[in-house]
């Protein structure tokens, strides 16, 4: 079943209103080339250029500009359409493959792996993603594999104790061990899932990429077939930069989700776009503020809608 459900209307709305509000900085920067393109009502070719400029701007790339410009184009000749509706049109079908809604499957204990840059929100994302399960009624154990760190494990029993969630730690030591522990621990204590938390780093550092397979085979090596969930968190204001860590981690791990964090922040949100374009990894969620419900599915008709509308 869906990893988030909405519980009403009042709920979807609100979420709404805060998203269109969360992209405020990349809305603005793209506001007046975009309002003076759309005022035209046609696709001429300055009103491709206009766009094209604002677009790059808004960090969506070079690349993935050139294919939302080129789908526009194939939209006039087809029909007489506004630069709005083509540009939204084109947009959303470029995303449509990152829509993947996080799953809980059937294994016990079910193991989300979480990935990432130091900075990027990683353990934040990850005590969130703790409530929101315990609001989906599943049980939840927290496995503090950034032993490099000691503020990132204490972060981790900090939220744990927020949420009344167990957390395996180690005070120093081997993180590949913290999970077999923790996998351990949640078989014999009956519970439904397990966020295993691993240290920040940089792709280009070549030895700890390494000590993150090492990390996947003993989770592996612990319950055949897990983790069943590995995702990258990435912060918005690193912009392009964000494409070139999906490569590199999907390369050493084989990603099946991102995590997209402080899009409030940035005027960069147009890289979901270059994303989707050069590597789409599914994007599971994304953040948009500092509330404890700010971690939401990526839905693509709501956030083109909030971008442009």
């Amino acid at each position: 079943m869906p990893l988030f459900k909405r519980t009403n209307d009042s709920d979807s709305t609100s979420w709404s209103a805060r998203l269109k509000k969360g992209l405020g900085l990349t809305r603005d920067r793209l506001a007046r080339p975009l309002a003076n393109a759309f005022g035209r009502n046609v696709l001429s070719e300055e009103t491709l250029e206009e766009l094209e400029s604002a677009l790059i701007e808004a960090d969506v790339g070079v690349s993935a500009t050139a294919e939302l410009l080129k789908d526009m184009e194939q939209r006039r000749k087809r029909t007489d359409v506004d630069p709005r509706q083509a540009l939204k049109a084109s947009l959303s079908a470029l995303l449509a493959p990152l829509e993947a809604a996080l799953q809980i499957g059937n294994e016990r204990p079910f193991v989300i792996m979480v990935a990432g840059v130091n900075g990027t929100g990683k353990t934040t994302s990850i005590g969130k993603l703790a409530k929101y399960l315990q609001a989906q009624g599943y049980s939840v154990l927290l496995a503090a594999g950034d032993t490099f760190r000691a503020a990132a494990r204490e972060q981790l029993e900090v939220w744990g104790e927020r949420n009344g969630v167990p957390v395996i730690s180690q005070r120093g030591g081997d993180a590949a061990a913290v999970m077999f522990d923790a996998i351990g621990s949640a078989r014999a204590r009956g519970i439904d899932v397990v966020i295993a938390d691993t240290a920040g780093r940089l792709p280009t550092q070549l030895h700890l990429m390494e000590e993150l397979r090492k990390i996947k085979r003993v989770i592996a090596k612990a319950l055949p077939g897990a983790p069943h969930e590995i995702l990258l968190v990435l912060d918005a204001n690193t912009g392009q930069n964000a494409i070139a860590q999906v490569a590199s981690f999907d390369s050493a791990l084989g990603l099946t989700g991102l995590i997209l964090t402080k899009l409030d922040g940035t005027a960069k949100g147009g890289v979901v776009a270059a994303i989707a374009q050069s590597r789409p990894v599914p994007l599971k969620l994304i953040g948009i503020g500092e509330a404890i419900d700010d971690l939401r599915p990526f839905q693509v008709a709501e956030f083109v809608d909030a971008l442009l509308d």
